[in-house]
């Protein structure tokens, strides 16, 4: 199991799969990381030299932003847009959805489970 960017990645996967096991890195930039590097996509990770491993590790660290420098990035937009006290910083701080999305109905992953509202009752003739 290899570990890069302070995350272990599976050996017995293909090495465009095991990437996106780090934080930052997805299906596009594991492409470009492999064709970068000359290293076939169909190529598992146990296959690879150790020397193939370091020069992975050492084009992540210089060329791209992942794990807890992203988070942390990531975090400071967030807290920056609170403090600012803009609509989307506000947004976040309710816990509400930040992109225009309708929450009259739906919006559940953001608010959170629904509240039943007490004493509402249907209206008897």
């Amino acid at each position: 199991m290899a570990r890069i960017a302070g995350v272990n990645i599976p050996s017995n996967k293909r090495v465009l799969i095991s990437l996106r096991y780090i934080y930052g890195i997805g299906p596009a930039k594991a492409r470009e990381i492999c064709q970068s590097l000359e290293i076939g996509e169909d190529k598992r990770v146990n296959q690879l030299s150790e020397d193939e491993i370091m020069k992975i590790r050492e084009l992540i660290d210089r060329d791209y932003r992942v794990e807890g420098d992203l988070r942390r990035e990531v975090a400071m937009n967030i807290k920056r847009l609170v403090d600012l006290g803009c609509y989307r910083g506000l947004r976040h701080r309710k816990g509400l959805p930040v992109r225009g999305q309708r929450t009259h109905t739906n919006a559940r992953t953001r608010k959170g489970k629904a509240v039943a509202i007490a004493g509402k009752k249907k209206a008897t003739r």
